[in-house]
């Protein structure tokens, strides 16, 4: 198994849209060369999906069952809860300085470190409950940057659901879309606990009228990482394969 483990290396890049110093963690695969072309990956909650969601050994077993295609991931983690929630809620104060850090200031980092496919479709973001959010919303905002969008259980609001209704672009966009049927009352940052499965159906009901082209489930469980991590084993294959 040794010759298949990638390698995960801390990096800082100082934001001007944000106005201060992101840490990213990047996975590059066991075979990693400069020849190669890569898809990237950029996860919201990135120190999350490398620890709890155990993407890198999950993508290291993916690769060497030449299950995905070769894939580089860039995790972002958030410094706490408020800083979370600042930069992921469609509400939050450092939300749209937080999708343009995305955009024009990582994604070019990225691409000159990087042996990428420097389009669309060959980056996608991945997140979960807020962490999708954002994600979703930075590729509706940006879709000729960025392709293909992983949600595990996102939070969803009107401001969600109108960005949706007024994207002109779906075709542009490949989707997956998972949700727990029992996320019923989950509690959320504010300290209220809200019902994610309805929004959720009602979002699902609205990209499918609109032609986007997205994979839906509904997975028996709640709004965790026990249901989570085992769905990467599928997300990552659908979508960067």
């Amino acid at each position: 198994m040794g010759k298949h483990v990638g390698r995960i290396e801390e990096f800082t890049l100082h934001s001007n849209e944000l106005n201060e110093d992101m840490t990213l963690m990047v996975y590059t695969p066991a075979n990693y060369s400069p020849l190669y072309k890569y898809n990237i990956l950029i996860a919201q909650d990135g120190k999350d999906y490398f620890t709890l969601g155990r993407i890198g050994s999950t993508t290291d077993k993916l690769l060497a069952a030449n299950e995905m295609q070769n894939t580089i991931i860039v995790g972002i983690p958030y410094k706490d809860v408020k800083d979370r929630w600042e930069k992921y809620h469609p509400d939050g104060s450092k939300n749209s300085a937080y999708i343009r850090f995305l955009a024009h200031e990582l994604t070019p980092y990225i691409d000159e470190k990087y042996p990428s496919y420097q389009m669309g479709m060959g980056r996608a973001l991945i997140g979960d409950s807020l962490a999708a959010t954002v994600s979703l919303m930075t590729a509706l905002s940006y879709p000729h940057t960025f392709g293909k969008v992983i949600m595990q259980s996102p939070y969803v609001d009107e401001k969600v659901i109108k960005k949706v209704e007024e994207f002109s672009q779906p075709s542009f966009l490949s989707l997956y879309h998972v949700i727990g049927t029992k996320e019923t009352e989950v509690p959320t940052t504010g300290g209220e606990k809200k019902n994610f499965i309805e929004p959720n159906r009602a979002l699902h009901t609205l990209m499918k009228e609109k032609g986007f082209s997205v994979y839906y489930e509904e997975f028996e469980g709640t709004h965790t990482w026990t249901y989570w991590q085992p769905d990467l084993k599928q997300a990552l294959p659908k979508m960067l394969s």
